[in-house]
């Protein structure tokens, strides 16, 4: 009767920390994934344009950054990411967050 007590709580622990570190880790992937579509991202960001203009000498506005801090750092990325966007400069956009004096992390670029 003991030893069957002694294996079922090796099994409950590894069962407790499988199921603990599931949720972790899925946190950390909602925490890594933009939840807006791209256009819906694209539009919260239209205050920025004047300042992702190509030949651009506008810094952010207070709208502009507003609206980076909101947006987060996995949508920005994907914008900054996705599909060619006419009138925006790729290199001025990764740059917002600097701009802004947001902490977030620097976009890894999905091209080359």
């Amino acid at each position: 009767m003991q030893l069957l007590g002694y294996t079922a709580l090796p099994l409950s622990l590894m069962l407790l920390l499988m199921v603990n570190g599931g949720q972790a880790t899925n946190q950390d992937e909602d925490h890594q994934t933009c939840q807006n579509t791209f256009f819906s991202s694209l539009v919260q960001l239209i205050p920025c344009r004047p300042a992702v203009a190509p030949f651009s000498p506008y810094h952010p506005s207070e709208a502009c950054c507003s609206a980076v801090k909101g947006l987060g750092q996995p949508c920005l990325c994907a914008v900054v990411n996705g599909p060619p966007i006419s009138g925006v400069d790729r290199n001025m956009a990764v740059l917002l967050p600097e701009k802004c004096t947001t902490n977030f992390q620097p976009c890894t670029s999905g091209r080359k």
